[in-house]
């Protein structure tokens, strides 16, 4: 087992999910974990030498890219309805980012 691969996907998973829980509950300490674990997964996705690896760090610095901004509206601001609307945009590129590690997944044979 690779265990790379692992902390990988288990940081990329649960940015997805960490995003999910903020647009359920919508608080600025919900949304500075979901911004911080996917922070340690684009770290994550930087040394990645695979099949997608550039849209895999693509999809993960667009996530960033809307989250750090939906947390600065959040707390900053003030304004809850364009926190929401970037937390879904970021929620969009993880549910993208893991339907490209599984199909980065279904394409490597690993023998046994």
């Amino acid at each position: 087992m690779d265990w790379g691969k692992v902390t990988y996907v288990f940081f990329s998973l649960m940015s997805l999910t960490s995003i999910s829980g903020f647009l359920y509950e919508n608080t600025a300490t919900s949304l500075f974990i979901a911004a911080s674990v996917n922070l340690i997964s684009t770290i994550l996705k930087i040394g990645v030498r695979n099949l997608l690896s550039a849209e895999l760090l693509a999809s993960s610095l667009v996530a960033d890219l809307h989250l750090i901004p939906s947390f600065i509206f959040l707390v900053i601001i003030g304004d809850d309805s364009w926190s929401i609307a970037l937390a879904i945009g970021a929620l969009i590129a993880n549910i993208f980012s893991m339907g490209l590690v599984y199909i980065e997944s279904s394409k490597q044979k690993e023998e046994y």
